[in-house]
């Protein structure tokens, strides 16, 4: 079938195209740096010709309040139009856990906003929510740092590794629209700030970190339960000391 990844040159649309082609599927990598702006309607009549499923996991280019929410409420109408319109039958998305949880931060609201234009749209459709990627703790720590100061909150998150969130994404792409959201986490539970300490010490980083209750996270404050999945979410298989002694992976 024909599958078009929306964001396909990121580091999930990179990953999901190759993952997907390797599975003998037509895929198109559908981005900017090819021709195709979901922002502003770019390309995208052309890039879904044909197309079955739709995968979006584009990423807004600034987590600004305003620019946020404008960049997936306008991206989102642009592509569901396209999708009418080319007649997709699965509209997929990745977004995030913890977007419809009490005190979401801006860009989950932004998130939230997406959902919605999706559930509304009556393309039949699929939403992934994953937990952090293991690739975001460096900005996690760049977020809490004052001076020479880490200020992170000790709330407890599920970190994956986007292998993990790729291999789930692509399951749910050749298969039935769900029709709802399903969850996808890493293997392991563990604090923020421990996770950053982890990170500073693996890259002989001696700033030291603050475990602070009140510290925001991205501009909202957190608790144990706003960042990790229900009970049912599926779980992926690599820890964060896996993904980095595997992938050489540290950023």
């Amino acid at each position: 079938m024909k599958i078009v990844v929306i964001g396909g040159t990121g580091l999930i649309g990179t990953k999901l195209v190759k993952t997907l082609s390797e599975a003998g599927h037509e895929v198109l990598a559908a981005s900017p740096a090819t021709g195709v702006n979901a922002a502003t309607g770019e390309g995208l009549a052309a890039a879904l010709a044909n197309a079955e499923v739709v995968v979006d996991v584009a990423n807004s280019p600034s987590f600004e309040q305003k620019a946020v929410l404008d960049f997936f409420e306008t991206s989102g109408r642009n592509l569901i139009a396209a999708e009418k319109e080319a007649g997709v039958k699965h509209h997929v998305a990745l977004s995030v856990v913890g977007t419809d949880r009490p005190n979401a931060n801006t860009y989950f609201l932004a998130k939230l906003a997406q959902e919605k234009l999706i559930q509304e749209s009556g393309i039949p459709y699929s939403i992934l929510h994953a937990t952090q990627f293991f690739e975001f703790v460096g900005g996690i720590a760049q977020s809490g740092t004052q001076g020479d100061q880490i200020h992170v909150s000790p709330a407890l998150f599920q970190p994956i590794a986007s292998d993990d969130v790729v291999a789930a994404l692509a399951e749910i792409a050749v298969g039935p629209p769900l029709n709802g959201a399903t969850e996808v986490a890493g293997p392991e539970k563990i604090g923020l700030d421990e996770i950053v300490r982890k990170y500073l010490s693996l890259k002989n980083d001696n700033r030291e970190v603050i475990s602070d209750v009140h510290a925001p996270y991205f501009g909202a404050e957190i608790n144990d339960q706003s960042l990790v999945p229900g009970a049912h979410a599926r779980i992926g298989q690599q820890t964060y000391g896996d993904w980095i002694r595997i992938a050489g992976n540290l950023r």
